[in-house]
């Protein structure tokens, strides 16, 4: 499997906010995600549900800038700016590294979110 087609594809589809399509299409099943040290999910059922939760709570894009991405092996590395006014009234502007261990299948394992401010 090629882990750099797979990472252009998913970071394509995050680039269009379509956060929760990603993981439905590039997630592996028994998936992890660590975010900044504060908790995470266990399992592409349990990322689906948060990422559909945070989806939900988004009133409006602002903007969702891929900066960059590089791959070595089965490691991946994706910049993006995140740019969110919430429903609840409230602001997110995330910089950050997107780190991703991809299998031979070509799904992510692994995902780790990096501040880059």
């Amino acid at each position: 499997m090629n882990i750099k087609e797979q990472v252009q594809k998913m970071d394509a589809i995050v680039s269009q906010g379509a956060i929760v399509d990603a993981v439905k299409e590039f997630f592996a099943d028994n998936a992890n995600t660590s975010d900044y040290g504060n908790g995470g999910t266990t399992g592409k059922t349990e990322m689906i549900a948060k990422m559909e939760g945070f989806a939900g709570a988004i009133a409006k894009v602002n903007g969702i800038t891929h900066h960059h991405s590089i791959v070595d092996g089965n490691v991946s590395a994706s910049e993006f700016t995140f740019d969110f006014d919430m429903k609840d009234g409230s602001k997110i502007y995330w910089h950050e590294i997107i780190r991703r261990i991809w299998n031979n299948e070509g799904k992510v394992i692994q995902e780790e979110y990096f501040n880059a401010e």
